[in-house]
């Protein structure tokens, strides 16, 4: 690896985790090329308009005539994700027949790790995903993510939501390309289960626990949660916090700056709250062992098992192409309830969780100025074009481009990005905001929270060790 991988600097934690007004695209979906019907329609497409390329008439880079293979990494495993992002290829490809894009799948729980191990082996893919936060700075600094202010600055590109581009900069450059869609976080339940127990959507947690009582007495799991993932149990932990304290604890232990540590007042309410319902049986028994890459999760909402999920925006992607119908019938939506105790303390309740970016991708063209230009191209031209987006808007989500929001009519996505909207902020999911080496220990912290093998203060400790740890090293 060319430099050793460091922890995140201040300055992107100021700038990407409390972002105003806006919000957040999802671990989605692993392993071939482009399929040859995808690739054959954008030929076919390219034959009808009399060879005219989709660039035609844009300022944008001139792109090489000369043979060239971008190898490009993403997370889509699943349809309908999978096939929209393998026919921005194959329109990109079709347009530009002498460079090949080698799409490789890779599977979420494990990409983080696998991209690592590539760019510690000299292997780090040309183009890959990625959602910005702590880890994207650690891969600018390690020379595995381009700085591509320049391009953006002189050639055309979508009109990108302002906190998009913000989670995707680092110390003022630009190194990401939005394409995953905005993603809030919120709880799914079911409707039906609801209604049949006479139970009205919580407003509160006092509400949201009384709820959870009423389903264990009539035989339902409250929540489903696969949290071999360990990054879903965080989202219970995140939201906690930030109805405890705002964003306010969250930043001081970010910075482990007067008296900031995962140990303060929030920190502690959310693990010991967290564990209280673990004893009382609101989770389903071996969560620890199941994976939301494997729709686990949902699969408990499916079989009538358990009555919510906390859990990102593209579970309604998911949910609804698993089967529209059940959907459509069973499944509404709220925000995280409102801590009633802080909020007569004037702590503010419109913080949500969830990311502006989505997913981004970034760059690895090592000095290579073709190859980049290319990329950029595929990034803003091909994954954002008219098809891309009227795809991803069939699909329950919503690109980080300024008026899609507006065009939101399905139901709960209406719910989703209102409530996004509204925030006064949106924190980024912990695990992409941390320096790497923090993430680590904090999902192996949700584990152990969930696990009941340590205390929210024994998980707070580990946390700051690992804070400590990281700033030292910047």
């Amino acid at each position: 690896m060319k430099k050793k991988f460091w922890a995140v600097t201040l300055g992107l934690a100021m700038t990407a985790a409390s972002l105003a007004g806006c919000a957040g695209a999802a671990p989605a979906d692993g392993g071939a090329a482009p399929a040859e019907p995808a690739a054959a329609e954008a030929t076919e497409a390219a034959a009808e308009t009399g060879g005219a390329k989709a660039t035609d008439g844009k300022n944008l880079p001139e792109l090489t005539t000369e043979d060239m293979t971008i190898v490009l990494w993403d997370i889509a495993t699943e349809d309908p994700t999978k096939t929209i992002q393998e026919g921005a290829v194959a329109r990109f490809m079709a347009d530009y027949p002498n460079i090949h894009v080698e799409q490789v799948h890779q599977q979420n729980d494990n990409y983080k790790q696998q991209l690592v191990v590539a760019m510690s082996s000299g292997q780090c893919p040309d183009m890959y995903i990625s959602w910005g936060g702590g880890p994207m700075a650690e891969y600018h600094n390690s020379g595995f993510a381009d700085d591509i202010t320049d391009l953006y600055n002189t050639y055309d590109h979508p009109d990108f939501i302002e906190a998009a581009i913000a989670q995707g900069s680092y110390k003022g450059q630009i190194l990401g390309i939005p394409f995953g869609g905005m993603s809030g976080c919120d709880v799914f339940y079911n409707k039906t289960i609801f209604a049949e127990q006479g139970i009205e959507v919580p407003q509160t947690l006092d509400e949201l626990e009384a709820a959870c009582e009423k389903l264990k007495a009539a035989g339902y799991t409250p929540f489903s949660l696969a949290n071999g993932s360990k990054w879903t149990g965080s989202m219970y932990y995140m939201y906690l916090v930030a109805r405890h304290s705002g964003n306010d604890e969250f930043d001081a232990a970010y910075t482990q700056e007067n008296g900031g540590s995962f140990t303060s007042d929030a920190f502690i309410f959310a693990g010991d709250k967290i564990q209280d319902w673990v004893k009382k049986g609101y989770f389903p028994e071996g969560t620890n062992s199941m994976t939301t890459d494997d729709g686990q999760d949902r699969q408990l909402l499916y079989d009538g098992s358990c009555a919510m999920m906390l859990h990102g925006s593209w579970q309604a992607r998911s949910m609804a192409a698993d089967n529209q119908e059940w959907y459509d019938e069973n499944i509404g939506v709220f925000r995280w309830p409102v801590d009633t105790e802080a909020e007569a303390k004037g702590v503010p309740q419109n913080v949500e969780v969830g990311t502006a970016i989505g997913n981004c991708f970034n760059f690895n063209a090592q000095g290579d100025q073709d190859k980049l230009n290319a990329m950029y191209v595929l990034a803003t031209q091909y994954y954002n074009d008219d098809t891309y987006n009227e795809e991803q808007m069939a699909s329950n989500t919503i690109p980080s481009i300024n008026g899609f929001e507006k065009l939101v009519t399905e139901p709960n996505m209406k719910i989703i990005t209102d409530v996004f909207f509204d925030a006064s902020n949106v924190q980024l999911w912990y695990d992409q905001y941390l320096p790497a080496s923090v993430t680590e220990v904090h999902k192996d912290s949700m584990t152990a929270l969930f696990g009941l093998e340590k205390t929210a203060k024994e998980i707070g400790e580990d946390q700051d060790a690992a804070m400590k740890a990281a700033l030292a090293e910047q």
